[in-house]
């Protein structure tokens, strides 16, 4: 399954002190299950975050890491920011549009509503966020076990 992490929970996935939804979502990322779709701004926005740089060297080695160019998310840059968007983060969601991922872990309220918006996406994924808890919640749980959020071609 792909995923993308926003930045404003990058400290939540690997950081140190990880809340137990963002430990559980860092052990299903580095599991043969999970994998981290990465490209752009957003790359740029991550590797500012140096426990993330460590990672990603790992990962990149175990294929938990599928990376995009600029000139891979241009086309897609080009159609969402075209649209009308709640969210500063155009490049997120051109990143979903080019990648297929289809599972956003973020807590920015506007950038969740972008990405569920089929005006925007046409076909709108699912969020993992600990705006309500930072505990591992049932639905935490259900959202990491699905199989299908990402293109066939992505898995």
């Amino acid at each position: 399954m792909c995923a993308i992490v926003d930045a404003n929970v990058a400290h939540e996935v690997f950081g140190t002190d990880r809340p137990p939804a963002g430990e559980r979502f860092f052990k299903w990322l580095s599991s043969p299950h999970g994998q981290l779709v990465i490209g752009g701004k957003l790359n740029s926005e991550l590797s500012r975050n140096g426990r993330f740089r460590d990672w990603l060297r790992i990962a990149i080695g175990s294929a938990r890491v599928r990376q995009f160019t600029d000139d891979d998310l241009a086309p897609h840059l080009a159609q969402v920011g075209g649209k009308e968007h709640r969210s500063d983060d155009p490049h997120v969601l051109a990143l979903a549009a080019a990648s297929g991922a289809r599972l956003l872990y973020a807590n920015d309220n506007a950038l969740i509503d972008d990405f569920r918006d089929r005006a925007i996406l046409a076909n709108p994924g699912k969020v993992y966020t600990t705006l309500r808890s930072k505990d591992v919640s049932h639905a935490h749980e259900q959202l990491l076990r699905q199989r299908d959020l990402c293109r066939s071609k992505d898995r």
